[in-house]
């Protein structure tokens, strides 16, 4: 395995699979990380860079015990990729949506962002790739939750501890035992 590799698996074990096990192994339940896990990817892919923590924070805000702050913002982290990608489907979507003029997308227009000889077409282009994450972002955040429920409760039975009703009285009745033996 070349030593990239080992780094990038290393990498992804440190940052994303081990917090997502600490995160399962306290305690959370199933629903409630399937869906803060799904909003946290689906904030993480607003296509204005910088804007899916602030986001995200204001989702922890508003919707407080009914997420998991947590795993809302490492989906949030685990989405960066994701949102870089999406950023020209979005504008693309945004533009079909509103009818407007497509963005060039060319070395020479890149140019013009540059030099700012083209701030209102980019400002045109932003908005319209935002629209095309508003309208996107609620079917996202759908299907994440619909595909994310039966793996949190997956992984929520593989990695807790079980603590069923039956363990805790027998645990129960052997400290009585060693009480009453004392």
């Amino acid at each position: 395995m070349p030593v990239w590799r080992f780094g990038l698996v290393s990498w992804v074990n440190r940052k994303v699979v081990d917090p997502l096990i600490q995160i399962i192994k306290r305690g959370a339940e199933a629903k409630q990380l399937a869906f803060s896990t799904g909003l946290g990817i689906t904030l993480g892919m607003f296509p204005i860079f910088g804007a899916p923590v602030v986001l995200s924070g204001v989702a922890i805000a508003l919707l407080r015990s009914r997420c998991h702050a947590p795993s809302i913002m490492l989906a949030n982290f685990i989405a960066t990729p994701l949102q870089i990608s999406l950023v020209i489907p979005y504008l693309r979507f945004g533009e079909i949506i509103c009818g407007g003029p497509r963005f060039p997308l060319t070395p020479d227009a890149l140019k013009k962002v540059l030099t700012g000889q083209a701030s209102r077409e980019v400002l045109l282009a932003v908005s319209h790739a935002v629209i095309g994450w508003v309208v996107a972002a609620p079917f996202i955040l759908g299907v994440l939750y619909i595909v994310l429920v039966p793996c949190f409760k997956y992984l929520v039975k593989k990695l807790r501890p079980s603590s069923s009703p039956e363990t805790e009285l027998d645990s129960h009745d052997e400290f009585m035992i060693k009480v009453r033996d004392a």
